[in-house]
């Protein structure tokens, strides 16, 4: 029994709130098939030592850390603006719950060169050990996912090019626990917008070996790091510069945060309008580099991948919340779960949570394509988003309301589209990578390796998937001879048909290694589900007359979803 009080009218135990726990408070490695067959794949010999550690975080992410995330919403960050003789110190005071979250997670941080040591000499991937950490994070909080992660890699990476000897050692210092320290942060966006470089304010001018920095960043998330990568133009070039809170002397930076913002989510990450007032700054650009932002180009497409593990770990968030409560609720006599409406619904949520999941783990681990950012992205951060809106309609009143946890979790999940780039940004990135270096073709070579590796017994979806990856070759080539104004309208079909044969190829290959390592064959349901969502030709019945596989094999999509 609960600790609340029984009404005079309550009927049973149908409103006991003991019966509706949702996902905090479960072991989140354990009630994760999908996740821990990913990992038996990625680790390979590995995955014995590396089990406990995931289990170990499993119940971290799931119990103390899904707890301080829901109380950091509640208590986000405050700005000091001035001290007690009213001078500036800008500071951003964030809640004792986001520093216990934060220390929990940097004493079990996978990302940690110690960790990452100790992975390798025991034959298991670092990258796919990082990816489920992240994964696990996020579907906690992806502000603290922001918190900790953003521009980490790319601060030290251009730093070491470019900084001064004693920059560098300075840097060192800083990120002596990686990346993933919560000490970084992106300055890029000004009030024209953050796509758009050439409209860019910020001006730095020579001061001995350093620049000093003048601007107004409009929208700086983690405001409360200690490195920042700065745009600023300096001549005619936009170049990325570094800025400490400390000056080399030692004394106070010329950094100044006007307020934060009063975000509609991801309140465990401070945003805020930050100003430079003549701040020392270190070009991130060297003799025969250019600008530099070609490099950090690069490195924003490593920070897209990391935007859509987000989406992944919103959706799975979401898709969790969602089957405990359709088990729990009961509506006209019986479980939602049991209605076939509602069965339909969460197959649907199950096939396109594992499509992403299967995404996303790819671009972290397999080698880097150019086109795999964009397009992951694309389709994972708009995932979480839809997946976070099923769920709250899963809940129905109830998911509205802010004490249940799928309303935070719509909130969240709406900056992922926006972070990193729009859909049209990612779009436009599309082009630019086919255009210029031809990167649609290792790409097609990727889909038509995957589905080499297809299991055995189901050559239509094979088939099928096989079929739009040569559909998706004759879509390029007529696409490049569009008019350049029609083919740039055309941009978002084109990427949307590239994310959905991706992920297909992707699950059947997934399918194949399953069957072949003796798991069984639930993939190849969810590649053959997917595959007839996204890629057949219904006809006028719009699949009316499809075997309903989706609600035949219910239980089994399920069992593969969320371990007891």
């Amino acid at each position: 029994m609960g600790r609340y009080l029984v009404e005079p009218f309550d009927a049973g135990d149908r409103y006991a709130t003991e019966r509706y726990q949702g996902a905090a408070g479960l072991n989140w490695w354990r009630c994760d098939p999908s996740l821990q067959l990913l990992m038996r794949r990625h680790l390979g010999d590995g995955y014995a030592w590396a089990e406990p550690h995931l289990d170990r975080l499993g119940a971290l992410m799931g119990g103390p850390i899904a707890a301080y995330a829901e109380e950091t919403d509640r208590n986000p960050p405050r700005l000091e603006k001035y001290d007690k003789w009213g001078r500036d110190v800008s500071e951003v005071v964030m809640p004792p719950s986001f520093h216990a979250a934060r220390d929990a997670l940097m004493a079990d941080n996978f990302t940690s060169p110690a960790f990452t040591e100790q992975a390798r000499a025991h034959g298991a991937d670092p990258d796919a050990l990082a990816a489920a950490w992240t994964y696990l994070l996020d579907q906690a909080d992806i502000g603290m996912g922001c918190a900790l992660g953003t521009g980490g890699d790319m601060v030290v990476s251009l730093a070491e090019r470019h900084a001064p000897d004693d920059v560098k050692r300075r840097v060192r210092e800083i990120f002596a626990n990686g990346y993933y320290s919560g000490e970084a942060a992106q300055m890029f966006t000004e009030r024209t917008g953050g796509s758009d470089l050439a409209a860019l304010q910020a001006t730095a001018e020579p001061a001995g070996d350093a620049w000093s920095l003048t601007g107004l960043k409009w929208f700086a998330s983690n405001a409360n790091g200690s490195a920042f990568v700065v745009l600023a133009r300096h001549d005619d070039t936009v170049a990325p510069f570094l800025v400490l809170w400390e000056r080399r002397d030692g004394t106070r930076n010329g950094v100044r945060i006007r307020r934060l913002k009063d975000k509609l989510g991801t309140r465990s990450v401070a945003s805020a309008e930050v100003e430079f007032t003549g701040a020392e700054a270190f070009l991130l650009a060297g003799p025969g580099s250019g600008s530099g932002l070609g490099t950090m180009m690069k490195l924003t497409n490593a920070s897209r991948l990391g935007v859509a593990m987000m989406g992944a770990g919103v959706a799975r968030r979401a898709l969790v919340e969602s089957l405990c409560y359709a088990r729990a609720r009961e509506a006209f006599g019986r479980p939602l779960a049991d209605q076939p409406l509602m069965r339909r619904k969460l197959a649907e949520l199950i096939v396109e949570v594992e499509a992403v999941q299967t995404l996303v783990f790819d671009g972290h681990v397999s080698p880097r394509l150019r086109l795999a950012p964009a397009l992951i992205k694309l389709r994972a951060a708009r995932l979480g988003l839809t997946a976070a809106s099923d769920a709250v309609e899963v809940h129905g009143g109830n998911g509205y309301i802010e004490q249940w946890p799928v309303a935070r979790l719509l909130r969240d999940a709406q900056v992922n589209p926006i972070w990193e780039g729009g859909d049209h940004i990612l779009c436009l990135d599309v082009r630019r990578a086919m255009l210029r270096e031809s990167a649609h073709e290792p790409f097609l070579e990727r889909l038509e390796s995957a589905v080499a590796q297809a299991p055995d017994g189901d050559p239509a979806t094979a088939g099928l998937v096989r079929d739009r990856i040569a559909g998706l070759r004759k879509a390029i080539t007529v696409w490049s001879s569009l008019d350049p104004v029609v083919a740039e309208a055309r941009l978002f079909p084109l990427a949307q048909l590239m994310a959905d044969v991706y992920a297909a190829a992707l699950l059947v290959e997934q399918a194949g290694w399953e069957q072949r390592a003796g798991h069984g064959d639930r993939k190849a349901l969810v590649a053959r589900l997917y595959a007839d969502a996204h890629l057949a030709d219904h006809g006028p019945l719009r699949g009316l007359d499809r075997p309903a596989e989706d609600l035949d094999r219910f239980d089994d999509l399920v069992s593969g979803a969320l371990a007891p």
